[in-house]
Order: structure tokens, then C-alpha cells, then sequence
């Protein structure tokens, strides 16, 4: 492959493509789209499929539906029970791919990993009303029809008619003559609103009338109210985000002009033009059982708890800090091009969409859009990420001579009234493959598991017993796991592990200088300063003239103790922001505290008894105290104790006429 197909194999920016790849773009056959569907389902057999297997070679001690080989019929018994087979039915049933163990491990990681809180959220207010006995793989499942259902749009439903292959893909596919044979440019179908438009050759218009060069045709309304966003020219096109879920939400507003005014066709974090960003954070969460307040009390009736006051606080709390934060927003809004939101729950939706007075956000607006992926903890930096790569194309290559070959084969069994196997009758869509592949794909999945897993010795003892290079390719490369990390270093770089960047470079001799699919190299996909610092001590460590550290974008090298005293000044530094945000915080409750003290003197002693009945301590009557200090005693002691009372009232009836006299 030449140097300048590899060129084009990059992320570019949607909004500003190369004009010598957007003049030669053309949108990919509907021939080519079905087989794309079906392409998908072969490269998932070659990724899930751990040995060359056939439907002959499926024994008694075989589960034909996973694909896994059994020593004893114990072992069959237990893998039918296992949460794998029983993911791989639902699948079979909604006619999705089957995966491998090590493909639902790395997805019940993901579920575990996600720090969402909503998925969690959606479970628990689904189990009490009414799946008590769901399970984490039902929210797995779940989980990927919700996004399957999100990828697609209002929209895509209404061309379904017209694009029968291509509306169950999330990309659409332009093919290009500056791109290799069989490779594909993708692009998200969440970005393409034209409702004016709905034939295939307005795909590519609407995707050169988007060019940050060209016009564009957007709202020229303007604020009339004085609000914060006053001196945005609105005349610029932007996206609205936001996602809610666990108490917490994150809200931007992003221009797709980038800060390089259109220089580059490739935009990275720093290029991005943030208009407005908010983030807000409640406990609102029930801790270890986890899901709303809201609807544990839907389900059981309302608690009387603390806690459970305080969440229904911070509820309607967030509740009207967001709808607040949408009003003020409400210009910039109402002339985005797209809003892409993430709201899981119904307490989560009811917040965004209402219905209430002066709603903004409405379920039937046509710009509305679900994330077409994954999606973590709701914070700026995550809806960052997602604007990328929302905004960034994608590479996709397809086998067409084999997926050809297998459409011929199927219709040639249809003609002859032949039985065949469809992917939701059979077990998968199993494709030959090589002993090599077989071996790579084995290989690729025990170093990423060891390297997740910071097994250090191990991992180079499993790459020395195999004879595997220190750069050793994950196979498939086209999968998405290994698109952004191919190689272990990059992998180990891409999770921060200091101790495996550190004993890669210095024992297993991996070259720094590789570079993922998308050009980067080990040293920019390390985020912390920790790992940054790991490879400029290797640097310093194995000298200037072992790689080529300019090409893989090291600094110049410094020693280990010499990197121990930047990172003790980077900790002694958060630290000390740390005290600071305290301290103010501190400062603030206080203020708090004592406006909300006499606020307490102006409201009364009613509502004052309000306000403590609420936290719990109601100040009892002179009845009450009666009844408590009569509480457990004899009927003599009671009368006993009254005598007293009564004596010490007439003492000081006495004591008040004396006084008067």
C-alpha cells in the first residue's frame, strides 16, 4: 500500500475534508451496502472463532452455538448455565452476533468500567417495578438495543424504504479513488439532516454543503433577552450535547468551526471551540443497592430515612438546575444544528424532556440524536470525546471477492429450494480461516488479557515461549478494541500502566516509535505524567541512538530520580488545588449555613418546627415531656409525681402574688 493511501487512512474532520478526497468521493452501491451488513457478520466469525471449525466437526461435547470444545460432558453442563451461553441465545434470538468468552469478558468489563451510574440507575428502577429478577446481563442486553436503536435515529426510520441495507449500520460508506481497493470512508448516520432530501445523491451534497469552507445554511436568529451566550455569533454553526444519568450531568456546546479556522483537515482535543459547558453533580443515587430515589419509592413507598430525604432533595435539585442551565441556553439551542443527548431512565428523561412550562427540549424535535457508541460517566471530558468522535471519519475495509462469493452461494441454495442456515436460524456465520490467523487471534487475546491485568513477567515470558516481536499486531485489525491500541506498548500506554511501559521499552525492546491506526504514536496515547515520564526515563535509560525517539515523540530523556521529583512536585501540586478547592468549599457551606440560620429567625417558630420535623428533630411540647417522664412508672409513683408538679406550680403562684403585692 502506498504512502499516500496511509495518508488517507486517517481520522480526518468531517466538516473539513481534503477537496482532493471530497471531490473524488461517491457514495457507496447498494449491492456493496448489503454485503457491508454481511461483512460484518464474517469479521465477527473471524474474531470470534478460535480454530478452523465446520458445522461437521460439531461433536456431542461441542456447543454448536458458541463454538467451544468441551474435555468432559461436566464441563458442557457448566458452559450451559454460564452467563456466555446464555448471552450468545438472546443474541441468537434478536439475530445479533455471537461472541467469544474473551469478547463478553472485555463486555461485562466495559459494563462494570462505564462509571455512568445510569445503566445501573435504568436496572435498579426496572427490577423493583417489574423484573425483580433481572440480571446484569439483561442490562447488557439492553444496553446494546438501546444504542442500536439510538444509532439509527427519528430520521433513518422514515428512510428504511429507501435504504433497506444501510439503515441498520450506524456509518454510511463513500468509496474514493485516492482510497485503496475495498476500503471505505464512514461517517456516522447521525450527522446527516436534510429532511428537504431524502435520495441517495443528497448524501454527498449535503456532506459538501457542510464544509467549513462552503456556506452554511443555519439559523440567523439572535438573542433578545441579555443572556450569557449574547456575544456569540449564532450565525456560527455548533452542537448541542449533554448527557444525565447517576446524578450526574454534563451539558456543551460546540462549535464544528475548530480553533485552526479551517487549516487542517485532521482536529484533535485542543482544536475543538467550546461555546458554553456545564457540569452538575448530585447524590441523588442510593449507595451499594444503587437506582434513583425516585423510583425505590415508586416501588415501595416513600422511605423516611436521612439519606432518602437528601436524594429526594438533590433530585428536584438537579432537577431545576438543569432545566435552568437549558433556559439560559435556550438561543444557542434552538439554532444547533444537532442535539445529541443520553438519558437513560425515565426520572432522567422527565428532567430534559418534561413535559413542563417553558420546555426546551422536546422528544419529536427531528434534530434530537442518541450517541451512536458507548458512553461513560457523564463530564466534559467524555462529552469531548464523543464530539470526536462523532466528528472524525472512519476507515472500514471490506472483503468484497469472499462476501460476493458467499451472497452467489446463498442465492444458488435459494434457486434449488435448498435448505440454508440464515443467520438467526444458525449458531454464527463461520468463515475459513488460516492457522495463522487462528494462532494470532489466540495470542492476541491472552497479551491483552495479561496486559489489563499488569502481569509484567508473564507477559514477556508468554511473548519469549511464543517467539512473538515485541511489536506484535492484535488481530483482527479492523476490529474497534484493537483499531486504537494494535501493539502491547501501545495498549500498556493507552491504559497508563507505568510498570509494563517501563519493562516493554527496557526488557521487551518494543519500538516507541509505532504508531496505531490513527497515527499515533505510545507516548501520545499516555495521558498521565506517570507514564509520559516512564518513556523519558527509557529514553535516558537506553540512550539516544536506540530508536528513533523524535519519530515517536518522546522529549529528551531524564533520570529516574529526576522524573520521582516532577511527579512529587505534580502530586504536591494537586494537592495543594486540592486544599484550595476545600477550603473554599468550607467557606461556602459556612456562608450557607448562616444565611440559612437567619433565614430560620425570619420564618418563625411554625415554620421553623417545619424545617426541623424535616431533619428529623421536632421539638416536643410540655404535654409530650409529661408523658416521657411518666413513661415505665407504678400508677403510686405517677400520683407521687403529680403531687410534686402541682406543689411547685402553687410555689410559684405564690412567689408571683408575693411579687406583685
Amino acid at each position: 500500500m502506498s504512502k499516500e493511501n496511509e495518508v488517507d487512512k486517517k481520522p480526518y474532520y468531517v466538516y473539513n475534508l481534503p477537496q482532493n478526497l471530497l471531490k473524488t468521493l461517491a457514495l457507496k452501491e447498494s449491492t456493496a451496502s448489503n454485503s457491508h451488513d454481511e461483512f460484518h457478520e464474517i469479521d465477527n466469525g473471524h474474531s470470534n472463532v478460535g480454530a478452523s471449525q465446520s458445522d461437521d466437526s460439531i461433536g456431542a461435547q461441542t456447543c454448536s452455538l458458541c463454538l467451544v470444545k468441551f474435555v468432559n460432558v461436566e464441563e458442557q453442563r457448566d458452559h450451559v448455565q454460564s452467563d456466555l451461553h446464555f448471552y450468545n441465545v438472546k443474541q441468537k434470538i434478536r439475530g445479533g452476533n455471537i461472541v467469544t468468552e474473551q469478547e463478553f469478558e472485555d463486555l461485562t468489563w466495559d459494563l462494570s468500567e462505564s462509571n455512568s451510574g445510569s445503566d445501573v440507575s435504568d436496572f435498579e428502577e426496572n427490577r423493583q417495578k417489574n423484573e425483580p429478577n433481572m440480571t446484569a446481563i439483561s442490562v447488557l442486553l439492553k444496553r446494546q438495543a438501546r444504542i442500536n436503536l439510538d444509532s439509527t435515529g427519528s430520521n433513518d426510520r422514515d428512510w428504511e424504504n429507501q435504504y433497506p441495507a444501510t439503515a441498520k449500520s450506524s456509518l454510511i460508506l463513500f468509496k474514493s479513488s485516492t482510497l485503496p481497493e475495498n476500503v471505505y470512508l464512514g461517517i456516522y448516520r447521525s450527522l446527516h439532516y436534510d429532511p428537504e432530501h431524502k435520495n441517495d445523491p443528497s448524501i454527498l451534497e449535503w456532506l459538501k454543503r457542510k464544509q467549513i469552507t462552503s456556506k452554511f445554511g443555519v439559523n440567523n436568529m439572535q438573542c433578545k433577552d441579555n443572556q450569557s451566550q449574547s456575544s456569540l455569533s449564532l450565525n456560527q454553526p455548533h452542537f448541542f450535547l449533554c448527557m444525565i444519568g447517576g446524578g450526574h450531568f454534563a451539558g456543551m456546546v460546540v462549535s464544528l468551526i475548530p480553533k485552526q479556522n479551517g487549516h487542517s483537515s485532521i482536529v484533535g482535543t485542543k482544536d475543538i471551540t467550546i461555546l458554553a459547558h456545564k457540569t452538575f453533580h448530585r447524590y441523588t443515587t442510593r449507595r451499594k443497592q444503587g437506582g434513583a430515589q425516585s423510583a425505590n419509592d415508586s416501588a415501595k413507598g416513600a422511605a423516611h430515612s436521612a439519606g432518602a430525604s437528601l436524594r429526594r432533595y438533590n433530585e428536584q435539585a438537579l432537577m431545576d438546575e438543569v432545566r435552568l442551565l437549558l433556559q439560559e441556553w435556550k438561543c444557542m439551542i434552538d439554532s444547533s444544528d444537532l442535539l445529541f443527548i443520553r438519558a437513560t431512565g425515565s426520572t432522567n428523561r422527565r428532567i430534559l424532556f418534561g413535559p413542563y412550562n417553558d420546555q426546551v427540549l422536546r422528544q419529536n424535535d427531528p434534530r434530537v440524536r442518541g450517541f451512536p457508541f458507548n458512553t461513560r460517566r457523564p463530564t466534559q471530558k467524555e462529552l469531548t470525546r464523543c464530539f470526536l468522535e462523532l466528528t472524525q471519519t472512519k476507515i472500514v475495509e471490506v472483503n468484497e471477492p469472499e462476501i460476493t462469493a458467499k451472497l452467489d452461494s446463498k442465492s444458488l441454495a435459494e434457486n434449488r429450494n435448498l435448505p440454508i442456515k440464515s443467520n438467526k436460524e444458525s449458531s454464527i456465520v463461520l468463515s475459513e480461516i488460516s492457522e495463522e490467523e487462528q494462532t494470532a487471534l489466540l495470542h492476541t487475546s491472552q497479551l491483552q488479557a495479561l496486559i489489563r491485568r499488569n502481569r509484567l513477567p508473564a507477559l514477556l515470558a508468554y511473548m519469549k515461549n511464543n517467539s512473538l516481536p515485541p511489536d506484535f499486531r492484535f488481530q483482527p485489525l479492523n476490529n474497534p478494541q484493537n483499531f486504537q491500541a494494535s501493539t502491547p506498548l501501545l495498549l500498556a500506554a493507552h491504559l497508563n500502566s507505568v510498570p509494563l511501559i517501563t519493562g516493554l521499552l527496557l526488557k521487551g525492546k518494543a519500538n516507541p516509535a509505532a504508531r496505531n491506526q490513527n497515527g499515533k504514536t505510545a507516548y501520545e496515547l499516555a495521558s498521565d505524567l506517570a507514564s509520559r515520564q516512564a518513556f523519558r526515563v527509557a529514553r535516558y535509560e537506553l540512550g539516544e541512538n536506540h530508536w528513533d525517539w523524535k519519530q515517536a515523540g518522546v522529549p529528551n530523556g531524564i533520570s529516574r530520580e529526576d522524573a520521582e521529583v516532577e511527579i512529587k512536585k505534580e502530586r504536591e501540586e494537586e494537592e495543594r488545588k486540592e486544599q484550595l478547592r476545600r477550603k473554599l468549599e468550607l467557606e461556602r457551606l459556612k456562608t450557607e449555613s448562616s444565611d440559612r440560620s437567619i433565614e430560620n429567625v425570619s420564618l418563625g417558630k411554625a415554620a421553623m418546627r417545619g424545617r426541623m420535623a424535616t431533619l428529623g428533630k421536632v421539638q416536643k411540647t410540655a404535654q409530650e415531656k409529661r408523658e416521657d417522664e411518666a413513661r415505665g412508672l407504678t400508677p403510686e409513683m405517677r400520683m407521687k409525681l403529680d403531687r410534686e408538679r402541682r406543689a411547685r406550680a402553687a410555689e410559684e403562684r405564690m412567689k408571683k402574688m408575693v411579687y406583685k403585692s
